[in-house]
């Protein structure tokens, strides 16, 4: 049985032999802040696309649903504290991790759900239509945490996002607790933010340095770690700090390390102990005015 409050976490992603993407990302941080991961392929890569073309391999539907539906049925469904979906290999993947998530709730009602949708980014889709329909239409709909960068949003909402009043509009358009907006714009010169809006409460935006040739994986590794920020039971505003000051300083390390992929495992003292510093401020709803935290 996981230690005390550290519940298992459910991360369904891409998996890569090498890198620091999708799950070797997420499980790895997860792991080493101490939360059991139940690892989910959903397509195996060699590395990251990014490095060229490479073999694809995406589980068989009816297996990828049989597969969800074990775990759905283990018993040991109640040590899951929350659920993380990522990278979709194929668009049928939607409605069995639509089916997991309710199979954790119902032995956890406590747990959360976390949807990474990982679909595209400043260039436009990464993935098919199809794919990207069905994160917008079946799983985002249920998440508790939806954590897209800012171009993702702009599609999942059809709605600009070209500036941060227009991004607080567009998480409020998607309609979930809680919205962890990577590549959000800084108010500072040189810098890049994260927006973190939802349960009611006024924005926050948490800034720092933006870093010229950051790998591949920010993303990922910024949405394990708010998930185990909640499940820590940390408050919003500090969440949002350590996940934030976390994946920018493996970032500056990694880079400085001249590494093409997250430095997790030589820098995996960053995940638990960031010492990165970020301005967080908070946002009046309509994005006007804003006090320095």
């Amino acid at each position: 049985m996981p230690a005390p409050n550290r519940p298992a976490i459910i991360v369904i992603s891409s998996h890569v032999a090498r890198g620091g993407v999708g799950l070797r990302a997420a499980g790895f941080a997860l792991e080493r802040l101490g939360f059991p991961v139940w690892s989910v392929p959903t397509v195996l890569l060699p590395y990251h696309p990014g490095h060229g073309r490479s073999t694809r391999i995406v589980p068989a539907d009816a297996e990828f649903a049989a597969s969800l539906a074990d775990l759905a049925a283990s018993r040991w469904l109640g040590e899951v504290g929350a659920v993380l979906s990522g990278y979709l290999g194929d668009a049928a993947q939607a409605e069995p991790i639509a089916d997991l998530v309710g199979a954790v709730r119902a032995a956890n009602p406590q747990a959360v759900y976390c949807c990474d949708p990982v679909i595209g980014d400043e260039a436009g889709l990464y993935v098919d239509a199809a794919t990207a329909a069905a994160v917008r239409d079946r799983l985002v709909p249920l998440a508790d945490i939806v954590t897209p960068n800012r171009f993702e949003l702009a599609w999942l909402a059809g709605t600009g996002t070209d500036d941060n009043a227009r991004i607080i509009a567009a998480a409020e358009r998607l309609a979930r607790p809680q919205a962890l907006i990577s590549s959000a714009h800084a108010m500072v010169r040189g810098g890049t933010a994260v927006l973190l809006a939802g349960n009611g409460a006024a924005p926050l935006l948490a800034e720092h340095r933006a870093i010229a040739g950051a790998p591949h994986g920010p993303g990922d590794l910024l949405a394990a770690l708010f998930v185990a920020g909640r499940l820590s039971g940390l408050g919003d505003e500090e969440n949002l700090r350590r996940a934030t000051a976390a994946t920018f300083e493996m970032i500056a390390r990694s880079v400085a390390a001249g590494s093409d992929e997250l430095a997790l495992a030589a820098e995996q003292a960053t995940i638990a102990g960031p010492t990165a510093m970020v301005t967080v401020r908070r946002l009046a709803r309509a994005g006007a005015g804003h006090d320095r935290k």
